[in-house]
């Protein structure tokens, strides 16, 4: 027996093939909620923090309390013989700059690259700024779809790489929230810069072993997880971590830009720092 269907009605999604081979539908989505409203807070939030640190990065200034020791983590290390004295916790091993480039242009692009790659800024990107897609069920602009298989978005598989880089560079920045507590003037202190620094320090930590890449190298490749008992435990924990990723991604982000605002701040004279203990 052949059943005869009715047509669908109007203004119902109907699937179908693209020529390009992509699913079609009649419109753009059936979604009755507010599905823009998560793409529109990330693309502003990260257009924010994409503007702040340009904009800190090439004024070159107000990065460094030497009182206190307090140094910005958007600068840390800073290796330039045009950093401002004291600053320069490793040496000065890179020659001086000209006013037209960024102090850490050797620094940033790797946490630049750390965070573009990771796998939740890349949907959070994808969806925010690509639109591809801007939320689920909602149809993209975009006719052709490619992955990460092209230039630019071909590179997001240096991610691994980027981690590596990375976790060298929040040593370096654990290193110098220690050092915040040691001011210049000799003995053990704490203010609120150096306490700011601390969270920011802790921040970074849970959202680098949150990572998907730093799970994968403890424990992703394991084919038999009783032959390494040690590489279990950390795989576990690390999979705890993973499964708040994003709020650590978040957290983090917010940190860095506040740990930076306060320290500019501190070092331009704006406010005083709050010190709690010598």
């Amino acid at each position: 027996m052949t059943t005869i269907s009715s047509p669908p009605p109007s203004g119902v999604a109907q699937p179908g093939q693209a020529p390009s081979g992509r699913v079609a539908i009649s419109a753009r989505t059936l979604r009755t909620d507010r599905w823009w409203v998560s793409p529109l807070v990330t693309a502003v939030v990260l257009g924010a923090f994409i503007i702040y640190t340009t904009v800190r990065l090439f004024m070159r200034a107000d990065y460094w309390v030497g009182e206190y020791r307090y140094l910005t983590p958007l600068y840390s290390p800073c290796l330039s013989v045009s950093c401002a004295p004291g600053s320069s916790h490793l040496g000065t091993f890179l020659p001086a700059f000209p006013l037209a480039l960024p102090l850490p242009i050797l620094i940033f692009p790797i946490l630049a690259g750390f965070r573009a790659s990771c796998y939740y800024y890349r949907k959070a990107g994808y969806r925010a700024f690509l639109q591809s897609p801007p939320g689920c069920a909602v149809t993209e602009p975009a006719k052709k779809y490619t992955g990460e298989t092209r230039f630019p978005l071909v590179l997001q598989n240096l991610h691994r790489y980027f981690f590596y880089l990375a976790s060298l560079l929040l040593l370096i920045n654990t290193y110098d929230a220690v050092l915040a507590f040691h001011p210049a003037s000799g003995g053990f202190g704490v203010g609120l810069g150096s306490l700011i620094l601390l969270v920011n320090a802790n921040m970074l930590w849970l959202y680098s072993l949150s990572c998907h890449a730093c799970r994968h190298i403890f424990g992703g490749r394991l084919k038999h997880f009783s032959q390494h008992p040690l590489r279990y435990w950390l795989w576990t924990k690390l999979s705890k971590l993973n499964g708040r990723h994003m709020q650590f991604a978040w957290a983090s982000l917010i940190t860095v830009m506040l740990t930076d605002f306060y320290i500019m701040a501190v070092s331009a004279g704006w406010i005083a720092d709050l010190r709690l203990f010598n």
